[in-house]
């Protein structure tokens, strides 16, 4: 076959030429203008109507959210670091060395890491013991060695500034909040509390069983001062999910603190969740036998999963676990001192 007299890089160029060449072509980019709006809930208008900011960007307030606190957390970084510059250049004791040179001889000068905690990071990350090599043992140690420096350089600074607080002048993005109700949802924690949790998660899913530890430690920390719902979001690619949750719900129409010990049990050991491990964790518990296996062989509770999914996914719910706070999106197992500092808040209101 004759070949083609231009090759690849030739068609570019000409490409190139049409395109930044004079022509009469029609300009093809979409005619957006740039405005002040007229108030401050108008996103856009299209002729003469006008679309506002909550219809604007529905479905999408997680995702902003996320990139909003991502180009936060850039500033604070980079202001720390001028904040933490500043405070050393005003100590005698800073004469002649390098910021590197004081930061280890008078901030993380007692950082270390020892082989236990080495061990403890990897039972907690569940590292398979075929991937434990003395290479990444070593990336592990130099890893925590970094986490406990950005600890200490933290609470130096916390010394300092103690008496006299740096004051910032940009702000931190606001989680956005949605309408979410527990409805007859299993819960846990004080039934009118000012604080109410709901959580949508998978009992197939590590990081779910992550975040139901949380919970537990949250419930430990504020006793009846919150309220913890629980909700099904059982993800399609866990093949044992959807029917651990039915299995939930049928311990939990014969006793909700029944419920928790099977939600805490399926959590401990989630290679159980075929049918056989969800019988022999409701016989533990001493359930009526009967009145489970047959509703859990019926599908009682399918329809009921399926339109506590449909609930999650209008409200933001993509992935697993999925927490709101009083409606304020907290999205996945993040460490507890995120759900107490929006627990804190809506408590004092």
């Amino acid at each position: 076959m004759k070949k083609s007299i231009f090759s690849t890089t030739s068609l570019i160029i000409l490409a190139g030429v049409l395109f930044y060449s004079c022509n009469k072509t029609v300009e093809s980019k979409p005619a957006f203008l740039f405005k002040s709006a007229p108030d401050q809930t108008a996103g856009v208008k299209v002729g003469s109507q006008v679309i506002s900011k909550a219809d604007l960007f529905k479905g999408i307030e997680s995702e902003l959210y996320e990139a909003e606190l991502k180009v936060f957390e850039i500033k604070m970084n980079k202001m720390k670091a001028k904040v933490l510059e500043v405070l050393m250049g005003q100590d005698p004791k800073k004469k002649g060395l390098t910021n590197d040179e004081y930061l280890e001889k008078h901030v993380t000068a007692n950082v270390k890491v020892t082989s236990k905690q080495v061990a403890a990071f990897v039972k907690e990350r569940k590292i398979p013991k075929e991937h434990l090599n003395d290479q990444m043992k070593s990336r592990i140690k130099q890893y925590l060695i970094i986490e406990q420096k950005k600890k200490a350089i933290d609470t130096w600074l916390a010394s300092k500034t103690k008496s006299t607080p740096v004051e910032v002048y940009f702000s931190k993005p606001e989680r956005p909040v949605f309408s979410v109700v527990a409805g007859d949802a299993p819960f846990t924690g004080g039934a009118d509390a000012k604080v109410e949790v709901i959580e949508f998660s998978d009992f197939q899913c590590p990081f779910c069983s992550k975040g139901a530890n949380i919970m537990n430690d949250l419930k430990k920390k504020y006793g009846n001062k919150i309220k913890i719902v629980f909700k099904n979001f059982p993800l399609p690619f866990h093949n044992h999910a959807k029917k651990a949750a039915e299995a939930a719900l049928c311990v939990h129409e014969q006793d909700q603190k029944k419920f928790w010990a099977m939600h805490d049990a399926m959590f401990a050991d989630q290679t159980k969740l075929d049918r056989e491990g969800l019988v022999a964790s409701a016989k533990k518990l001493k359930v009526k036998m009967d009145q489970f296996t047959k509703c859990l062989d019926s599908d009682k509770y399918a329809a009921k999963v399926a339109a506590t999914m449909e609930e999650g996914k209008k409200i933001g719910v993509k992935s697993t676990p999925a927490f709101f706070v009083n409606g304020k999106m907290v999205n996945g197992a993040h460490p507890i001192e995120v759900f107490s500092e929006l627990i804190d808040q809506e408590l004092a209101k």
